[in-house]
């Protein structure tokens, strides 16, 4: 997501209603990617649906328990009841395992994103067992740093869309999809000012909620 000040300024120009949201919000930190794309996935899987200390505490184990170094070979080279010892649940292990499997074989060609389009990246990350398309959403957004994203299905996104907007209830998927067609191609730019106006209106940050 380069160009965040030319990115805000387009979505400016786009929405008067967005526009006096950026300038009492400011200009946002660039938040980069780890930059090996199998241990981001790995985490993001791991990171669903716990809170972020426990999580946090897990990964260190998970990391541990694959021999310091996350990569599909070291994940498949350890035996299942391991990484369930390191506090990985059943789901986890069987998801972060599928995903090595995936990326072993070529289904998922790691090396290779970067050069296919958003859907397709989408799609194919979704045949991994525990991978739907909020987790391969946030893999776009914030390891390729892809940006026209729009995570319709969010609920922070669509909490801060409704609160921008002064909404009665909160935003459907389907119309906040619709709604975002405008700020194409600079959605993924419009969510984080969506996830910043949750943490700015309502005193505290709801951070992107998991596919489960």
């Amino acid at each position: 997501m380069g160009g965040l000040e030319a990115g805000a300024a387009a979505l400016a120009t786009t929405d008067p209603v967005m526009a006096a949201f950026i300038e009492r919000a400011g200009p946002l930190t660039p938040r980069p990617g780890q930059g090996d794309y199998f241990a981001a996935l790995a985490r993001s899987i791991l990171f669903q649906q716990l809170a972020g200390r426990a999580a946090t505490a897990i990964h260190a184990r998970f990391v541990e328990a694959v021999g310091g170094q996350v990569t599909p070979q070291a994940v498949l080279a350890v035996p299942p009841e391991v990484l369930r010892s390191a506090g990985l649940s059943g789901a986890k292990t069987a998801s972060i395992s599928s995903l090595a499997a995936r990326v072993a074989d070529g289904t998922i060609p790691l090396a290779e994103l970067g050069g296919l389009d958003d859907e397709d990246i989408i799609s194919r990350l979704s045949t991994v067992r525990g991978i739907g398309r909020w987790t391969a959403e946030m893999f776009l957004m914030f390891e390729l740093q892809r940006p026209d994203v729009w995570p319709v299905d969010d609920y922070g996104v669509r909490n801060g869309w409704t609160l921008i907007y002064s909404l009665p209830e909160l935003i459907k998927p389907r119309a906040l999809r619709q709604e975002g067609e405008r700020f194409r191609p600079n959605r993924s730019l419009a969510a984080l000012y969506c996830w910043q106006a949750v943490h700015l209106m309502r005193g505290q940050m709801i951070l992107p909620s998991s596919d489960g």
